[in-house]
């Protein structure tokens, strides 16, 4: 939960000398969003632990590199002072007829955002490192670490600003969480000169079908296609659901809690201390009988820190289920990230995965290579990666607090090759036998 303590921001990687992007821009400009929680991630994690369960609910403001917007007349005057020149909206000042890269990043703990600029289309180009086929949206979709490029051109009336807003999607937060607002500035008029308009509304929040819409647009750029395998060596479906262990509120991946252990598992794995974690895998795939629109009759799941041992340089899918959570007819937008590697998106679906069935439709052509990716509402994602890189990696829910319930596991993959380990990084459980004293 370090994000919500504030430990975020943004790496722009930049071309090798001599290469060019696919697409021509003025300038190069980076967007951060996130959400805002007055409570700290110390005081969040106690009420996601106890009993009985305290969720975080929704953030208190969005902010759009770091500016945002809140109420001040529920505080008091000397501690919130909405007339402090700090508070202004973020503005990006633009040259008519310009065409701007805009970098944007979602960096938020728990809302899915919809970014979108007042009377002004955007070009999508790029999504987590790569290039896309370009498609044109009005409203940019973002789910926590998802990161796009978009390109935008000041072609509109040069007299006035803009607004650019960012609204949370996926949630009810009508009532708790205002629109961030920013504005688009255009030269030479000043800075702090407010739109003439109002802001323009975000699209409804429980409106699935644009947001699929946009998942299934993204494909690789020809000219930038990484081909996937043609097949896969091992297939792991993924189960998303609420639960309740011993009267706690968790969330679990085929009916089993994820929890760390207090050994790292890197260390674990090399030095085969054996007893730091449990040696059980976890299972690789739920009851089918499993009834993805209905509150589970049987809430109740298990704790495990074991984790999924992957054969060096082989092919797995992933299949990501979403479900029902324990409040009816209710199914959350999950983001899931898998560290150390790239995957391949190969497709998204509605209800139940069938496993006869749908993998015919997977898209083998282009698909876009990614490493963070929703998984919508009663829906399905598949996934492809080589399991190529040495190291103990964790995928998992990118919401904070679902990771934090359980939401989440590892895979292994090929720690033999890996080298020494520093003793710089021991000292945690087990491993205290390797440090000096």
């Amino acid at each position: 939960m370090q994000r919500e303590a504030g430990l975020y921001g943004a790496i722009r990687v930049s071309l090798p000398d001599g290469e060019r992007e696919p697409y021509h821009y003025d300038y190069d400009r980076t967007i951060i969003l996130n959400d805002w929680y007055h409570k700290s991630a110390y005081e969040q994690a106690t009420g996601l632990s106890s009993k009985p369960f305290v969720w975080v609910g929704e953030p208190q403001s969005l902010l759009i590199h770091g500016r945002g917007r809140f109420n001040c007349s529920t505080m008091d005057a000397a501690t919130c002072n909405a007339t402090n020149p700090e508070c202004a909206p973020y503005t990006l000042t633009v040259v008519p007829g310009k065409t701007y890269r805009l970098r944007v990043s979602s960096l938020t703990a728990l809302s899915a955002l919809s970014f979108q600029i007042e009377g002004h289309n955007m070009t999508v180009v790029e999504a987590d490192g790569h290039n896309v086929v370009p498609f044109v949206v009005k409203n940019l979709f973002l789910y926590s670490g998802e990161t796009y490029s978009v390109l935008v051109t000041a072609d509109q009336d040069p007299s006035r600003n803009y607004w650019a807003t960012s609204s949370i999607v996926g949630r009810n937060a009508t009532f708790t969480t205002p629109p961030a607002l920013s504005v688009i500035n255009y030269y030479p008029n000043h800075l702090r000169r407010a739109p003439p308009t109002r802001p323009p509304a975000g699209p409804v929040w429980n409106d699935v079908a644009p947001r699929l819409s946009q998942s299934l647009a993204i494909k690789a750029r020809e000219g930038y296609i990484h081909a996937p395998p043609a097949a896969s060596d091992r297939v792991i479906v993924l189960l998303n659901t609420q639960n309740r262990i011993d009267g706690y509120m968790k969330w679990a991946v085929n009916n089993v809690s994820f929890t760390l252990p207090h050994t790292p598992y890197l260390i674990a794995l090399k030095h085969r201390l054996l007893g730091a974690f449990d040696q059980t895998p976890p299972p690789e795939n739920f009851d089918p009988a499993h009834d993805i629109y209905s509150v589970a009759k049987n809430p109740n799941a298990t704790t495990s820190n074991g984790l999924y041992r992957l054969e060096f340089n082989s092919t797995v899918d992933i299949i990501l289920q979403n479900a029902n959570s324990l409040t009816p007819n209710n199914s959350e937008t999950h983001p899931w990230h898998l560290h150390g590697h790239d995957f391949w998106v190969l497709g998204y679906g509605e209800g139940k995965f069938d496993i006869e069935k749908d993998p015919k439709s997977y898209n083998l052509v282009n698909p876009i290579m990614k490493n963070t990716v929703p998984v919508h509402p009663y829906g399905w994602t598949a996934l492809r990666f080589r399991a190529d890189n040495p190291g103990a990696w964790a995928f998992h829910c990118h919401i904070e607090a679902h990771f934090y319930m359980g939401m989440g596991l590892v895979f292994e993959e090929g720690i033999d090759r890996v080298g020494k380990l520093p003793s710089s990084i021991m000292g945690c459980g087990k491993t205290r036998q390797f440090t000096s004293p």
